[in-house]
């Protein structure tokens, strides 16, 4: 037998044992390193007695810009390149109470505080004010009470905010901001009365019943030039959907004003043809209906929202005919607007064929919810990922520019809401239709139709959406046997072909289902803006828009109507 001999010199056991030792030194040092604490990063946000006495429930906004030139507040939660925001919900918050956004805090468009670079940043913060409702479906729920700003927390009267600092954040570093809401949002003035543009503000009833606070609608007028002279003159009607707003419609501003020299190109075309000689004479109201949920109702009845549908016919619609002189008859009232007000303007005509003549309807919200913008809501299982793939799996898009190139995910979106508000009261898009199409959640506010960060949709929602009558090509086809005769000649859709929203795919599946309806057909109108056309897109301008409607009610009108009363 031959004597054991070891399998290295001693020398080189000599070096192994020392880099054995280094690596061991150095995983101790990696964990000493990764058992230190972690540096707070936190911002303590309070607002003093001063301001408000009692406590508040809402939502804390800290927003933090690397601009000085607008407040941070007013930029923040859009669509595009945001700056980051936060949002942390408080219940009973105290004067001299303080709530904490932290590393833990979600945000948009970074995850977290510590996804700030170092750097030297500008803060503000924003305490979104919720009302308590005892609604008459016997929930009981915190909302943020509109207050005519249109669902919007930066500007909204009551709610408090920060002066505007400037301050070093380092992650690395950590640290511990307070931040005082020492300021508070003042009451929006509605603008006065003029000889062109009235105002209208009633509170309905049928509304503050199911709220159990006062809810109000509201309409703005633009009558026609020498509407005062001509007392006999009952006038066709122009009801023009869309957001929140008491600006005059179509832009519109009074000649000789000084106002009209810094308006849009349409602004002033329009209002130079309204005031002109030859220039067909109508009536257009915009309406006001803000909700607990968004800027807009969308015109119709819903679980979460109400009845709106109904405060607007049987309320707004005939307080303004109460008070001015419009045509009470189905050929006088017409129906326009574009996204939100064109998908609103379609289901005001839809549900009620009878009562309007027409309408012109621009890039809405998705009509046909097997698009919901690139979503198919009946069959995707995700919104966040186009399905059947096994390796690439490509994010679906909700916002694009008219070149085609991608900007924002249905993800990162949907992250956005997340962070503005929780139980679907982040005021956006959304959330907006969650709260007008689908069934109210246990907990009384609206049931999610996916969840918003995982993207897994939840198809009893979708079908709820569908089986009540919000998917309007459904609507329209189970319905059309009904309703049909009621509605030829009076579809007329218009969308650009590179929709920044998608909007046009929904458009796509409408035109396809009317061009086969027959006894009878439809008889309306499609056109589409190519090449390269986004949202927003109209192949005529305002005025050229009136002046269609109008030969269209001449067209209509029973015989023996005095239609040359309309152009004097």
């Amino acid at each position: 037998m031959k004597p054991y001999k070891p399998a290295s010199l001693p020398g080189r056991a000599s070096k192994a044992t020392q880099c054995l030792l280094i690596i061991l030194m150095g995983c101790c040092a990696l964990r000493a390193f990764s058992a230190a604490p972690e540096a707070a990063t936190k911002f303590e946000i309070s607002f003093p007695a001063s301001v408000h006495r009692g406590p508040i429930t809402g939502r804390v906004f800290l927003i933090v810009s690397r601009r000085d030139t607008t407040e941070p507040r007013f930029r923040a939660g859009w669509w595009g390149d945001t700056p980051p925001i936060f949002g942390v919900d408080v219940s009973a918050l105290k004067p001299g109470g303080a709530a904490t956004v932290d590393s833990g805090t979600l945000g948009y468009p970074v995850k977290s505080l510590r996804d700030i670079p170092p750097g030297n940043y500008y803060v503000q913060a924003v305490l979104n004010v919720y009302t308590e409702f005892h609604r008459a479906d016997g929930h009981v729920i915190w909302a943020h009470m509109d207050h005519w700003e249109g669902q919007w927390f930066a500007s909204s009267p009551g709610n408090l905010y920060s002066e505007v600092r400037q301050v070093h954040l380092d992650p690395r570093a950590g640290y511990d901001i307070k931040i005082s809401l020492a300021r508070v949002i003042p009451p929006i003035h509605a603008p006065p009365d003029t000889a062109w543009v009235k105002h209208l503000k009633i509170q309905s009833r049928l509304l503050s019943h199911f709220w159990g606070r006062p809810i109000y609608l509201g309409a703005t007028v633009l009558l026609p030039k020498g509407y005062d002279e001509h007392p006999q003159v009952h006038y066709p009607v122009v009801y023009l959907q869309g957001h929140f707003s008491l600006r005059p419609p179509f832009g519109f501003r009074a000649p000789g004003s000084g106002q009209e020299e810094s308006e849009d190109d349409r602004g002033r075309e329009f209002s130079n043809a309204w005031d002109s000689s030859g220039f067909p004479r109508m009536v257009v109201v915009t309406f006001q209906h803000p909700t607990p949920y968004f800027d807009d109702s969308y015109a119709v009845n819903s679980a979460n929202d109400g009845p709106y549908g109904d405060a607007i016919m049987k309320e707004l619609i005939p307080a303004v005919e109460a008070r001015f002189r419009v045509i009470r008859q189905p050929y006088g009232r017409l129906l326009t607007g574009g996204s939100t007000g064109g998908w609103e303007s379609l289901a005001l005509q839809l549900y009620h064929p009878a009562f309007f003549g027409g309408v012109w309807c621009f890039c809405p919200d998705p009509i046909d919810f097997r698009n919901y913008g690139l979503i198919n809501i009946y069959t995707d299982d995700n919104a966040f990922r186009v399905p059947d793939r096994h390796w690439l799996i490509p994010q679906r898009y909700i916002m694009r520019a008219s070149d085609g190139q991608p900007e924002v995910t249905v993800r990162q979106f949907s992250r956005l809401e997340a962070v503005l508000g929780t139980h679907g009261r982040s005021g956006q898009q959304l959330e907006a239709w969650e709260a007008v199409f689908g069934p109210v959640g246990a907990d009384g506010y609206p049931k999610p139709l996916w969840n918003k960060l995982t993207g897994q949709i939840d198809h009893q929602v979708a079908d709820y959406m569908r089986d009540h009558g919000y998917d309007l090509r459904a609507y329209l086809s189970r319905n059309w046997p009904t309703i049909g005769h009621e509605l030829v000649g009076k579809l007329h859709f218009y969308v650009g072909d590179m929709d920044n929203y998608y909007l046009n795919l929904a458009i796509y599946r409408m035109q396809n289902y009317l061009r086969e309806t027959r006894d009878p057909h439809y008889k309306g109108t499609f056109e589409y803006g190519r090449p390269m056309k986004g949202h927003g897109w109209s192949p005529m301008s305002n005025a050229q828009l009136i002046r269609a409607m109008a030969a269209f009610v001449k067209e209509h009108a029973p015989a023996g109507t005095n239609t040359a009363a309309w152009n004097y």
